[in-house]
C-alpha cells in the first residue's frame, strides 16, 4: 500500500481506495461482509464510506443495514481504532437536512456504528428547502459535541458547495472540507470543470463513487446480450450505445500493457485525476478486495492516461 493521502485540508490520511459499503447487510450477508472488511483492513484499506440509507431500497429494509452490519464487525474485530467511518445523512425519511434531522440520525448512526465519533459525515445531498445557515448550524452542533470530526458533502453543484462553505465561514462554523461527487470515466459530466476547479482551488478532499460505473468498467458489458445479466442493463446498454464501447477498448489496451484488470485501470485513472484523495468501491468477497487493492500501486503512464481519457470524453 502506498502512502496515506491527506484528505483536503481535514487532519484526516486515508489510503487511496475506500471501501464502499453499500453491500453490506444486502448483496453481502454478515459472513462475506466480514470477509471483505477483515480483508480491507489486512490490505492497508483505511476507510469504510457507507450511510444511514443502505440498503432502504430493498423489500423489507428500513436503512440502516449497513451500518449496522459495521458495528457488528467494529465490536467483532476489535479494529475499530485502524479505521475510519464515514456515513451520510438527508436521504432517509422526508425531512432530509432539517437540523433536528440531522442531529436525530447522527445519533442513530452511531448506535447502529457501535461508536462514539463519526470520522466524515456527509451530507447525501442538497437540501434546497433549508437555509445553509441552519443547517451548518446543525452540523457544528455535533462537531462540538465530539460526534462527528469531519464534514463532507455529496452530490453537491458547485455553486451550492460554494456557498454553503461561504455561509459556513461567515458564521464561524465548521464548513464542509470533504466532496463525493459520482464520477468515473464514463460519467464526468458532473465533476469535471468548475466544480472539480473549485475543490483543488480550496483543498477540497474528493471521493468519488460509483468509481466503476455499476459494474460497466469492469468489462462485464459488452454487447446487447450482456445486459440481461442485471437489473442495470437498461443504463448499461446507454453506455454501450454511447462512449462507452470507445472507453471499452482503451481500456483492454492499457490492461494488456500493464497486466491488469479493467476494474483496477478505472480505480488506478481516477486515483491519478486533479483533486481526487481517493475513489469509493464496494467488494462482495475477499477476492475482490484484493483485486481492488491492486489499484492502489498501479501507476499508468501520462500516455496511458491520456489515451482513456480521450476515450471517455
Amino acid at each position: 500500500m502506498t502512502d496515506l493521502r491527506r484528505l483536503g485540508a481535514s487532519d484526516l490520511r486515508i489510503a487511496p481506495l475506500v471501501l464502499g459499503g453499500n453491500v453490506f447487510g444486502w448483496t453481502a450477508d454478515r459472513a462475506a461482509s466480514f470477509a471483505v472488511l477483515d480483508a480491507f483492513v489486512a490490505g492497508g484499506g483505511t476507510m469504510i464510506d457507507t450511510a444511514d440509507v443502505y440498503s432502504a431500497w430493498v423489500d423489507g429494509h428500513a436503512g440502516g443495514e449497513s451500518e449496522s452490519m459495521i458495528g457488528e464487525w467494529l465490536r467483532a474485530s476489535g479494529h475499530r481504532d485502524k479505521v475510519l467511518i464515514a456515513t451520510k445523512v438527508g436521504m432517509l425519511g422526508e425531512e432530509k437536512l432539517a437540523p433536528a434531522a440531522i442531529v436525530a440520525a447522527c445519533d442513530a448512526s452511531l448506535r447502529r456504528l457501535g461508536t462514539d465519533r463519526i470520522d466524515l459525515y456527509f451530507a447525501h445531498r442538497d437540501d434546497e428547502s433549508q437555509p445553509q445557515e441552519v443547517v451548518a448550524e446543525a452540523f457544528a452542533t455535533l462537531v462540538q459535541a465530539g460526534k462527528v470530526r469531519v464534514l463532507g458533502a455529496s452530490n453537491f453543484h458547485a455553486a451550492r458547495l460554494k456557498s454553503a462553505i461561504e455561509v459556513a465561514r461567515a458564521a464561524g462554523l465548521p464548513h464542509y472540507q470533504v466532496l463525493q461527487p459520482e464520477y468515473n470515466l464514463v460519467s464526468r459530466h458532473a465533476f469535471e470543470g468548475e466544480l472539480q476547479d473549485y475543490c483543488i482551488v480550496e483543498n477540497i478532499g474528493v471521493t468519488p463513487y460509483y468509481g466503476l460505473a455499476s459494474g460497466f468498467l469492469t468489462g462485464k458489458y459488452r454487447t446487447r446480450d450482456d445486459l440481461s445479466q442485471s437489473v442495470r442493463g437498461a443504463r448499461m446498454g446507454d453506455l454501450l450505445a454511447g462512449k462507452g464501447r470507445a472507453v471499452l477498448d482503451a481500456m483492454d489496451a492499457v490492461a494488456a500493457e500493464n497486466g491488469a484488470t479493467l476494474a483496477q485501470i478505472a480505480l488506478a485513472w481516477l486515483i491519478a485525476q486533479p483533486g481526487v484523495t481517493a475513489p469509493i468501491a464496494s467488494a462482495t468477497s475477499a477476492r475482490q478486495v484484493g483485486e481492488l487493492l491492486g489499484a492502489v500501486d498501479l501507476r499508468l503512464s501520462d500516455l496511458q492516461l491520456e489515451r482513456l481519457t480521450v476515450a471517455g470524453a
